[in-house]
């Protein structure tokens, strides 16, 4: 495999094709970063060997290793999500988000925070009147 430089790892094109649709990128995307026409990735996406160069540069535009693209799975990609989500809450956009602080705590210092503002604001003000009614 290495000697000719080429990969052939069970149909090549077809695994960069299914990283590049997991990671949301369309063939004209991956083909202008790659300098070449969609026509290009098409065939490349077909071929069962690519040469060890060009499986570089696919890589490195994907943004994963070119042992990824060899090793790449779609049971090891299920695998991957079962076992990072099976019996997790999923709330909203983050997952197994932890608070490093009391959220009530937090508010309950502003609310004091706020306090002794609206209390030197209302001092200021007892101040002004004060002061006019003194002229």
């Amino acid at each position: 495999m290495e000697t000719t430089g080429k990969t052939n790892a069970t149909n090549i094109g077809r695994k960069i094709s299914r990283i590049r649709e997991l990671r949301g990128m369309k063939q004209e995307t991956l083909a202008a970063e790659l300098g070449v026409s969609q026509q290009t990735v098409s065939k490349l996406e077909q071929s069962e060997e690519i040469e060890d160069s060009t499986l570089d540069k696919i890589a490195n535009v994907l943004g994963v290793s070119k042992e990824a693209i060899k090793n790449y799975s779609d049971e090891s990609v299920i695998n991957n999500i079962q076992n990072n989500y099976d019996n997790k809450v999923v709330n909203g956009p983050g997952v197994n988000y932890h608070c490093t602080f009391n959220p009530l705590d937090k508010l309950i210092d502003l609310m004091e925070e706020n306090k002794k503002l609206y209390e030197r604001l209302l001092s200021s003000e007892q101040e002004k009147v004060e002061i006019l009614k003194g002229k």
